[in-house]
């Protein structure tokens, strides 16, 4: 039996630590199988040799966590835990930076994870950048906050935002209303996000002077977008034609994320997605990044990442059959 003693010079850390009712605390105890107690300044652990090294390693970094202002959420501590696992928990100080913006409840946003770290660096210094990954990883989230914090500090004087309406055949012709009723179910979670940073007021207000448009992907055709921070969602739903119109839009001091879930195609012929060709061709590209998220990248509920290593696995026994069968 090991033990192992961690000193720390602020309560306040230990209590958030440990979090309420140890709720916190009893997560490393359940995943590395170790008894974690806390006496005056020290917090004491026991187990096998391994396990309380490794639980060391997690109680340090959510520490550093604690110690730069950061709150201790299920999420983060399930992160850490993996970064572990990879030996990559020495680099939790990069997720400890300046939030991207504040929200009009005062939340700062930032990345969560190293993935969503490298993927806001991408789109700082790239004209064109792709996030590619699960649901629940927060590309097009982040990608809206960057958009927001060049529209605020000038560096583009519009925002827009648009996606494929694939689900109504692109034409939205049979959908009863104006162009603006049409469009706004498939546009709903853009909306969502900068309503949560702009407010409702200064979002309306943007929206009447033409500085922010949310419009489906046909309306972008014959335009050239200067000047603006331009964001394509739900792009694997983009046929070869669209995403490449789309990234032609591209005018001067202005630039483009696009994003998508390429386990997600609702295309008819699932293998022409425009998003799939696009990552093909233009990878080697300078000044176009993209970035691959995986389901440690999800931000939502630990059971989004369950289920999305669950179909990942399911899919690739399914494809071994079909190659040996």
């Amino acid at each position: 039996m090991a033990e192992k003693i961690i000193n720390v010079s602020k309560m306040d850390q230990i209590q958030a630590l440990f979090g309420n009712f140890d709720e916190n605390i009893n997560i490393l105890q359940k995943q590395y199988n170790v008894v974690i107690l806390s006496r005056g300044s020290n917090i004491k652990i026991t187990g096998s040799e391994e396990n309380v090294e490794n639980a060391a390693q997690a109680i340090e970094a959510l520490l550093t966590l604690t110690d730069k202002g950061e709150h201790i959420t299920e999420q983060n501590i399930r992160y850490v835990i993996s970064m572990i696992k990879e030996g990559t928990h020495k680099q939790i100080t990069e997720l400890t930076g300046d939030g991207i913006c504040i929200t009009t409840n005062g939340k700062s946003i930032k990345p969560k994870t190293l993935g969503q770290k490298n993927y806001v660096d991408a789109i700082q210094h790239n004209t064109i950048v792709m996030g590619v990954g699960p649901a629940g990883t927060g590309k097009t989230y982040l990608a809206v906050a960057m958009a927001v914090k060049a529209f605020k500090a000038h560096e583009v004087a519009k925002i827009i935002l648009t996606r494929p309406a694939v689900e109504a055949g692109e034409k939205l012709g049979f959908l009863p209303g104006d162009m603006q009723e049409k469009v706004d179910p498939y546009l709903r979670p853009l909306y969502d996000a900068l309503f949560e940073m702009l407010g409702a007021e200064n979002f309306q207000k943007h929206m009447e002077k033409g500085s922010i448009e949310v419009a489906p992907l046909a309306y972008m055709r014959g335009r050239t977008l200067d000047d603006a921070f331009i964001i394509l969602d739900e792009a694997q739903n983009t046929t070869h034609e669209q995403i490449k119109m789309f990234l032609t839009r591209l005018g001067f001091n202005s630039k483009i994320v696009v994003t998508g879930d390429i386990t997600q195609i609702d295309l008819p012929d699932k293998s022409r997605s425009g998003l799939i060709e696009a990552m093909n061709v233009l990878q080697n590209i300078q000044d176009i990044d993209i970035i691959k998220f995986t389901e440690k990248d999800v931000v939502r509920h630990r059971l989004v990442q369950e289920i999305i290593k669950a179909y990942e696995k399911y899919n690739d026994n399914g494809k071994k059959k079909m190659t040996n069968g």
